[in-house]
């Protein structure tokens, strides 16, 4: 049951956007979780067409689409002739014949007698609540017409005009659409006119087909859109379990490797260094300077070991003094000041001996 569920909806993406399913973005995974809505899918084509109306509804639309462009044609039929004659009005200059001049007045006559008819036409349904332009009726521009006599002559010479004009427009087509033909006589360019019809209509069937390859395209568009990032969050799903179990599973053991080569490479550049200055040391003593060194140590030493002892001595020395009581510090000062006075009299036998 699962099978074939998945081969129906296979079948039924397989289809694209032209199928008889409504626009949607279905994937394979959803039709094939849900095999009830691939069998709803498959019973609603029975009755709706791909833009999701019914089929009698669009068969409605369908006979109505095909009145108006029926009546669009026939619409677009008067309306380019009425057109057409407007352009040829405009288009003639002055200094004309009177016959020709007559002609274009009277059909210009007749092109506004036309226009206010069709302004004073008005709808059957409103007749009873709308009145007409100035109560005018359209039986009342039947008055303006020109005599019967004109009216034939108009209509025999009418075709001719209209001819003369058409021509004259094909050409002019003709020369937008393709330039080249410019340099052709004119029996070329009325020949190459001939096909022209034909040409624009295989251009247009050709723009129409690309429209619909584009509309085709923006379906399946549509659809990759909606399957991407289904896809795209497998990709991550699957990224985050590669990453947790081969990443940052073997990290720990590569983060001790990695401890381990610097722990050594430290200690190589420690015994580098060591090496260096060991070097150095070396080549600035050599046995020569050791020797004086140490005879050098030697004196200081001693000399160090004598300082020590008289300083032992002055210390013991000083503290005998501390010990004494104050009338032996009375004697030091009067040692002190006949030290001075015979310092004195020294002096000046000194400077009478001079003398």
């Amino acid at each position: 049951m699962a099978s074939a569920s998945r081969t129906i909806a296979t079948e039924l993406l397989q289809q694209g956007h032209g199928s008889c399913l409504p626009p949607c973005s279905l994937t394979k995974e959803d039709l094939a979780a849900y095999p009830g809505l691939t069998n709803l899918l498959m019973g609603l084509t029975k009755h709706m067409d791909s833009s999701g109306l019914s089929v009698n509804l669009a068969q409605q639309m369908e006979e109505a689409r095909k009145e108006l462009q029926i009546r669009k044609a026939s619409w677009l039929k008067w309306e380019a002739l009425h057109r057409l004659l407007q352009e040829a009005l405009r288009e003639q200059g002055t200094g004309l014949p009177p016959k020709d001049r007559e002609f274009l007045e009277a059909l210009e006559q007749l092109l506004l007698i036309a226009e206010l008819k069709r302004m004073l036409e008005v709808d059957p349904s409103l007749q009873s609540t709308q009145s007409s332009l100035l109560g005018l009726e359209p039986s009342h521009m039947l008055e303006l017409l020109p005599p019967k006599q004109e009216m034939e002559q108009i209509q025999k010479r009418l075709p001719t005009e209209l001819e003369k004009h058409l021509k004259s427009k094909c050409l002019a087509l003709l020369s937008y659409y393709r330039p080249e033909s410019d340099s052709a006589n004119e029996t070329v360019r009325v020949a190459m006119s001939g096909t022209l019809a034909e040409r624009l209509a295989e251009e247009k069937q050709r723009l129409q087909e690309a429209k619909d390859r584009h509309q085709e395209l923006v379906g399946l568009l549509e659809q990759q859109k909606a399957a991407y990032p289904q896809v795209l969050l497998r990709c991550v799903a699957m990224l985050k379990r590669l990453a947790r179990e081969y990443r940052l599973g073997t990290q720990s053991e590569l983060d001790r490797l990695n401890t381990h080569y610097l722990e050594i490479k430290c200690s190589a550049v420690f015994l580098k260094i060591r090496l260096e200055e060991l070097s150095i040391l070396l080549e600035t003593y050599t046995p020569e300077k050791l020797d004086v060194h140490r005879m050098i140590r030697d004196n200081l030493r001693a000399t160090l070991s004598r300082e020590e002892q008289n300083l032992a001595t002055t210390r013991k020395i000083l503290f005998d003094y501390e010990t004494l009581d104050s009338a032996f510090e009375e004697l030091v000062k009067e040692y002190a000041r006949l030290q001075g006075i015979i310092h004195n009299r020294q002096w000046m036998l000194k400077e009478f001996n001079k003398d």
